[in-house]
């Protein structure tokens, strides 16, 4: 029975792999032949995907598509067309266009216009008289009461009483009163020479001999037109040989001492003409030149003085009034010329965003000269013809430095069993408002930066090394660039004025 039993499962064992295998043959038929013409071979024009990744995070690459480990999105191809020099950025057409990007050739040309400065008038001080005693005496009366009274030329000033002259004076008329005799020529030159030598002038002394009769007062009298800039006499007080009685300056001309950049001060040289305004005499002008630039720098404004000579017609400019001076260079070169727009001082770097074929931007380090009316020169980086970036041009250089970066990253990974060299801090991006400009701190109300996983906030950083940019003031919205400190503070490593853009920020 049980021999029966085993032979008819084995039996039925043969009969369902027989089975089995001839449905399996039969569906791999029935299949082959519904599924249709086999499947294409890959498109060998496809492109070629080098790597996938987060953009938020695009150091990081992975070698398939998947979700992101950092952020709920997908991982984003990097295309092997889409591998760009170092530092570049391509940029689409309608990107730029979005960005509102605006491009300008490079051009030669010079910065031939005026330069501005304003300053206070000042007295000319080589126009000064000091009128001092001749010798002792005393003043009996005083014509001008007070300081910075106007005087003409030949006008009395002050009469002293002088003691010493009536003992030579009255020597003089004794020996006029004598006989002529062999002696008497010889006795008068002596009169007179000792008159000369008691402080009396030739004027005075002629005036005796001709009238023959005493003159112990002297009358004071106004050498040049002029202003009382100091009074030191006063009635019957007594004065000594050498004492200061007044002080006058001319107005014929005067000074106007202009402050003048530091970044300027080559292009004012003495001899130059100008042109002067004041605000006390709308429409009226003042021609005169350069006569000096004063060897000394303001450390607080890192300017240097001009002096600058006016003519003074009818004595219309005072000291202490404001002039605005322009200075016309005497001459100007030919130089390369871009818009002031497109250079971005980051405080270590002036670089502008070069255009280049098929869409690509890049950063270019430049040096740049003088700047005025929105132009600036540039001596150094850049050739006459090549394009420009005047606007929306920093994001591109901080997605080209970002770019360089990683490069540089990949670059410096070290290989199997080599020391790994110090890791750079990272940098953050970020977008802000200057609150408050104190010393070495910025405070900026700034947007979120997801490098860092912050929210808005208001905070201080650390002023760059080279200083802020000059165009950069309380109340601006900027773009900057950040990094950590060994301290654990937050120290500025660039910034910009913002192009318009409400770009959130961002870190790398």
């Amino acid at each position: 029975m049980n021999r029966r039993i085993l032979i008819s499962v084995i039996a039925g064992l043969v009969v369902l792999v027989v089975t089995g295998g001839g449905a399996y043959r039969l569906g791999m038929r029935t299949g082959a032949q519904h599924a249709g013409p086999a499947a294409p071979a890959a498109d060998k024009t496809a492109r070629k995907v080098l790597y996938w990744h987060d953009p938020m995070v695009p150091g990081q690459k992975f070698d398939k598509p998947g979700k992101s480990p950092f952020m709920d999105m997908d991982l984003v191809p990097v295309y092997a067309d889409e591998n760009q020099s170092e530092g570049s950025v391509a940029v689409s057409p309608g990107i730029q266009q979005n960005l509102g990007m605006r491009l300008v050739e490079v051009q030669k040309g010079s910065l031939a216009s005026a330069l501005s400065a304003v300053g206070n008038v000042a007295f000319n001080e080589r126009d000064l008289i000091v009128l001092q005693a001749r010798s002792s005496g005393y003043i009996e009366k005083l014509f001008v009461r007070a300081a910075l009274e106007p005087v003409r030329k030949g006008q009395p000033l002050l009469e002293l009483y002088v003691p010493d002259w009536v003992a030579a004076q009255e020597e003089y008329l004794a020996i006029g009163r004598m006989p002529p005799g062999p002696d008497t020529a010889g006795l008068l030159d002596a009169a007179l020479q000792r008159m000369r030598l008691a402080g009396m002038t030739a004027e005075q002394v002629t005036q005796v001999s001709a009238q023959a009769q005493l003159r112990p007062r002297m009358t004071v009298t106004a050498p040049a037109d002029g202003v009382v800039s100091e009074l030191a006499a006063r009635e019957g007080m007594a004065v000594a040989p050498g004492a200061p009685l007044v002080r006058i300056n001319g107005l014929r001309t005067v000074w106007v001492n202009a402050e003048v950049p530091e970044s300027a001060a080559a292009q004012v040289q003495p001899g130059m003409a100008v042109r002067a305004t004041s605000p006390a005499f709308l429409g009226k002008e003042f021609s005169g030149k350069v006569e000096a630039l004063l060897p000394e720098v303001n450390p607080s404004t890192r300017t240097l003085k001009a002096r600058i000579e006016l003519a003074n017609p009818g004595g219309k400019l005072v000291p202490g009034m404001f002039a605005t001076i322009q200075l016309a260079p005497a001459h100007s070169r030919e130089t390369l010329l871009v818009p002031s727009e497109a250079v971005i001082q980051t405080g270590t770097r002036t670089v502008v965003i070069v255009a280049a074929s098929e869409g690509k931007f890049a950063p270019v380090e430049i040096e740049i000269g003088a700047e005025a009316n929105g132009q600036t020169e540039v001596t150094k980086g850049l050739s006459a013809g090549q394009k420009v970036v005047a606007s929306g041009q920093f994001l591109i250089d901080s997605e080209a430095s970002l770019r360089s970066s990683l490069q540089r990253l990949d670059a410096d990974t070290p290989a199997a069993g080599m020391p790994a060299t110090p890791a750079k801090a990272p940098t953050h991006r970020a977008t802000g408002k200057v609150e408050q400009i104190a010393g070495n701190e910025v405070t900026l109300s700034h947007g979120p930066v997801p490098s860092l996983k912050w929210g808005l906030m208001t905070m201080g950083f650390g002023a760059p090394v080279g200083g802020l940019p000059k165009d950069i003031k309380v109340g601006d919205t900027v773009q900057f660039e950040f990094q950590t400190g060994d301290d654990g503070t937050y120290r500025i490593v660039s910034m910009s004025r913002s192009t318009g853009m409400n770009a959130e920020g961002g870190g790398r």
